[in-house]
């Protein structure tokens, strides 16, 4: 009875999931729904939790392939009924079929794995989470919603760390969905919330003085050509260059230069730059290193965010002007730098959800990353409400007086030491 009990709740579940994927398949998983989705998703979990949770799985679930047979595999069907990503009807027999297949891949989405459909060793982990674990994943977020200060214009661009992804949205609906890199642990990439005002091509970077002490003056002391190779140029006062020879570098510190590196396709910023200001100062853009982006795990940067398809999405922040995405290419196949304002600064938010239902109608989960999913690390996580500009407090004196007002009587002259 219990079992059968399961079953139907499942299908129920699964059923309703299915409808949900056709109709929200273009909702942003950040945005104003992303609330009471996720609350969906917590009493979906709540109730799986009272019944018992999960199975674990062995390690030698990774060896299983499709086709394969035996318990392992029993064992595998039930984990993925009970999370929705297998059909109730399918859960008899032990055989690695389709449906199994199907269900795998499902479950590797959901998580922000690469799609296989056997059980490598970051799915296996995904799966051996325990349903404890993604109820706070989910509180987490309904925490961090709760107290949102960022509000949804009809465009806006968001940026979600843990999920290390970029969505573009215009009037309530992802026109644009792009891979990202964001901060490692030791450098992580703050949640805030800016304006972005300008698209620039083929930009120069200058390395900020904490990367100088951290990777080029250990490189220059290891390799004395590392600069030049990196197309590289010390900058003093007035810029002007100095020869890095002239450096000590066995026994530099704190640099006394600017680092700066020309524009160009080897550029650590690529060839575009998506400018944002902010206090924390970075900033969305290009990079020469792609092959990163086939990587589930993309926690390489300093603390930006480098975009795959970045160029789509300038032309997405230009739309309306004479910079289509072919004229673009154009300008920066000239090598040269050109800043491009945008006519109307779009909005930008870097959240921090690890756990969501998203804008495929799916439950989303991936990794906390920076340890924040704590009650301290919630609050530090959550954009703040803009505090309004204070209006300016007008003196009595100096006001307009209005009609048939009588003029204020004299002040009597403040009291000072001198008196």
């Amino acid at each position: 009875m219990a079992v059968r009990f399961v079953r139907s709740t499942v299908a129920a579940a699964f059923a309703l999931l299915l409808g949900a994927v056709a109709a929200r398949a273009d909702e942003p998983s950040y945005g104003p729904n992303t609330y009471d989705r996720t609350l969906e998703a917590l009493i979906a979990h709540e109730d799986i939790a009272n019944r018992g949770g999960w199975p674990k799985l062995p390690g030698s679930v990774t060896a299983l392939k499709p086709d394969a047979q035996g318990p392992d595999v029993a064992l595998l069907k039930q984990r993925l009924m009970l999370s929705g990503d297998l059909p109730p009807e399918a859960l008899p027999g032990d055989v690695y079929d389709a449906n199994v297949v199907a269900a795998v891949k499902r479950f590797q989405i959901r998580h922000g794995l690469s799609d296989l459909g056997t059980v490598g060793r970051l799915t296996l982990k995904a799966m051996n989470t325990p349903v404890e674990m993604r109820l706070n994943q989910l509180t987490a977020t309904l925490e961090r919603l709760k107290g949102n200060g960022f509000s949804f214009a009809e465009r806006y661009v968001v940026v979600n760390i843990p999920g290390a992804s970029v969505e573009a949205v215009e009037n309530g609906q992802v026109q644009r969905r792009h891979l990202a890199i964001v901060g490692r642990p030791d450098r992580p990439s703050p949640v805030l919330q800016a304006s972005i005002s300008s698209v620039n091509l083929n930009p120069t970077w200058t390395v900020p003085t904490s990367i100088v002490k951290a990777d080029i003056i250990p490189h220059m002391r290891k390799d004395a050509g590392f600069l030049a190779k990196s197309h590289m140029r010390l900058l003093g006062a007035e810029n002007r260059e100095i020869d890095p020879a002239t450096v000590n570098w066995a026994s530099l510190t704190s640099p006394y230069f600017t680092v700066r590196q020309d524009p160009g396709p080897d550029n650590s910023l690529g060839q575009m730059k998506i400018d944002m200001p902010n206090t924390e100062a970075v900033y969305l853009h290009d990079t020469p290193k792609k092959s990163l982006f086939r990587n589930d795990v993309r926690f390489n940067s300093s603390g930006c965010a480098r975009i795959e398809g970045v160029r789509d999405l300038g032309a997405w922040l230009l739309e309306g002007t004479e910079w289509t995405l072919p004229a673009i290419e154009a300008e920066i196949a000239k090598g040269e730098r050109k800043n491009i304002s945008l006519k109307k600064q779009v909005p930008v938010a870097w959240v921090y959800l690890t756990g969501w239902q998203g804008a495929d109608g799916l439950v989303h989960f991936r990794e906390d990353i920076y340890g924040l999913d704590t009650p301290q690390g919630i609050v530090t996580s959550t954009i703040q409400r803009r505090k309004p500009k204070p209006k300016p407090v007008v003196p009595i004196d100096a006001r307009p007086m209005a009609k048939g007002e009588p003029a204020p009587a004299p002040r009597a002259p403040a009291k000072t030491a001198a008196n």
